[in-house]
């Protein structure tokens, strides 16, 4: 994995990143060395379907560790702004669907922290893109793959 730009992380958001990588360099590796262990002493390796999946999840797990060691090398943590005049990255954001008149609250992150189902978007998806730089009282149509959605901004964080 090569990153063309810094990772904008929160510092929660950083503490994440280390952790995991921390567990699967602690953790991880040594349950997978283990596992090839046990995996050998079942015969031949060419024909053993244990030793081929525990090698298969060595291999996933040494590239997710490449790829958050990268991401610790090359971030940048996110200043937010006591009182933003607009939607920047950090920034939480409550809007209100002008079709349900629900409201909902989002906080622009960069991909590294993305958790939709828990509110926290990315600055690159259609919702994240349509918000950022809008301000206050801004209305905001973005195209989501079921559709046109219209927020009305109600607050910025």
């Amino acid at each position: 994995m090569t990153l063309d730009r810094k990772v904008m992380l929160t510092e929660e958001g950083l503490k994440k990143v280390q952790e995991e990588l921390n567990y699967l360099k602690r953790v991880k590796r040594t349950e997978i060395a283990e596992k090839i262990r046990n995996a050998v002493t079942f015969g031949e390796i060419a024909e053993n379907a244990e030793y081929n999946s525990v090698k298969n999840e060595q291999s996933f797990i040494e590239g997710r560790i490449l790829a958050l060691e990268k991401i610790t090398e090359n971030y940048e943590l996110i200043d937010k702004e006591e009182n933003p005049d607009c939607v920047l990255l950090g920034s939480d954001v409550l809007v209100k669907d002008m079709k349900n008149k629900k409201e909902y609250k989002y906080t622009i992150l960069d991909y590294v922290e993305s958790e939709p189902d828990c509110g926290k978007i990315s600055i690159s998806s259609p919702i994240g893109r349509a918000l950022l730089g809008k301000k206050k009282g801004d209305l905001v149509e973005v195209r989501v793959p079921a559709g046109q959605i219209k927020y009305k901004i109600i607050d910025i964080k």
